[in-house]
């Protein structure tokens, strides 16, 4: 059953493409450009309120609507997408939060990361076995259709934000494909596409993931020392990953993170280098506390907890601050003052940040997982392919979403409990 905010919203979206139609056929015709003062009164008459619309100042300069002289004023079709973005933002704010995606400590789940595949081209000794992994058959793997379907009704719920993750997301052949069509549900309210990449093979196609509407990037780097680099990933690449990283830059993608697992005695020597890589490259590096997943062989001895690398980077750099951080972050931010980007810390194990989580995820074999930790799923891959409708399949996402616990189960015991490898839950 479609929402009424939903059929309200898709009729002021309608409404908009038949006035852009409208627009372009008048130019077409050379109608005469309308004045600034025309301007005004139609979105006066239209009760849109000049002043407080964000959508109305971000498209016109409000000068060019308030003197008769100024040449520089909206055409019809600039005038009827002020209009239908700002009735969309009001219906927007009206909004109730989805019940199906809210759980019982209140959580409101607006992020959903998708694994495309389990395929990776890179085999790095945290996230995937020595002996490597048994892959699902590819008549398991989440078909496109199957994978926008889900995308869309997870949007329809309240979802803004998808990443695609993996395995290695670029090795799946219709990648370009699949991210221009997540981006036709930017007008439902998906406002960010973000990928997670190795960036081995996402350098080539960079330029048209961009263009298809990804719009966020993480990359995962865990030395910044070539040699390392095959020590840790088991394979080559280390100089296509930082060209792919200056690419990033180049694209205007920002910003830029890098996400970097860090290994007692492995790679905690380094934190200061990447400390440095920010000197002058706007990225944002992100180091992960290493955690336990099937077949990693992960140890506690291990673990570098984030405030100890603090401290080291303190005493470096004494003015290394916080910085004030969005509501449902992972990361923890600081900042070098007067460094182009800044680092942040992924603080899982040692000071967990349960409490503001608003991820889901769906792996690349079509199950749902509500907690990265959590070992129970749902297979929505076997409804769809039963044939069950899309309000069948929100009464089984929302009993998911409502047995989230509260935390995961902590250290001590996570070690202990079953769970995927990270390579065939998405990372």
């Amino acid at each position: 059953m479609t929402s009424p905010w939903l059929l309200s919203r898709s009729r002021h979206i309608a409404t908009f493409s038949r006035s852009t139609n409208f627009a372009h056929s008048a130019a077409a015709h050379k109608q005469p450009t309308i004045t600034a003062a025309f301007t005004a009164a139609f979105l006066q008459h239209n009760a849109i309120n000049i002043d407080n619309s964000s959508s109305i100042r971000r498209h016109f300069s409000m000068p060019a609507l308030a003197q008769e002289e100024d040449p520089v004023v909206p055409s019809i079709q600039q005038v009827m997408k002020a209009r239908a973005q700002a009735k969309i933002a009001a219906i927007d704010q009206e909004r109730p939060f989805s019940k199906v995606l809210t759980d019982n400590f209140s959580r409101q789940h607006t992020y959903l990361r998708i694994s495309l595949t389990e395929k990776c081209n890179l085999r790095c000794t945290y996230c995937m076995p020595a002996e490597g992994v048994d892959l699902s058959p590819k008549d398991d793997i989440l078909t496109t259709p199957e994978i926008i379907r889900l995308a869309r009704l997870f949007v329809q719920e309240g979802v803004t934000k998808i990443r695609l993750t993996g395995g290695e997301p670029t090795v799946r052949k219709d990648i370009n494909e699949l991210v221009e069509q997540l981006g036709q549900l930017q007008p439902m309210g998906l406002k960010t596409i973000a990928m997670t990449s190795n960036g081995i093979a996402l350098k080539r196609k960079l330029p048209s993931l961009v263009n298809s509407g990804m719009n966020l990037l993480n990359l995962s780097l865990d030395t910044l020392d070539r040699f390392k680099f095959e020590l840790m990933t088991r394979r080559k690449g280390f100089e296509r990953v930082m060209e792919t990283i200056d690419d990033a830059l180049a694209l205007g993608i920002d910003p830029v993170k890098v996400n970097c697992v860090v290994m007692r005695g492995t790679n905690d020597k380094e934190v200061l280098d990447f400390v440095e890589f920010t000197r002058n490259k706007k990225v944002d590096i992100r180091f992960i506390e290493y955690m336990p997943f099937g077949g990693n062989k992960w140890k506690e001895n291990k673990l570098v907890p984030y405030q100890e690398l603090i401290k080291n980077i303190q005493a470096v750099h004494p003015t290394f601050k916080k910085l004030v951080d969005d509501p449902n972050d992972t990361s923890k931010a600081y900042h070098v003052p007067g460094f182009a980007g800044q680092i942040g810390f992924i603080t899982s194990m040692s000071d967990h940040f349960c409490g503001t989580c608003n991820r889901l995820r769906i792996t690349a074999d079509g199950n749902l997982k509500v907690c990265l930790f959590g070992n129970t799923e749902v297979s929505l891959r076997d409804m769809m392919r039963q044939g069950k409708t899309d309000d069948e399949l929100r009464e089984v996402i929302e009993m998911a979403v409502k047995n989230k616990k509260k935390q995961h189960a902590g250290m001590s015991n996570l070690v202990n409990m079953k769970n995927r490898p990270m390579i065939l839950i998405g990372g």
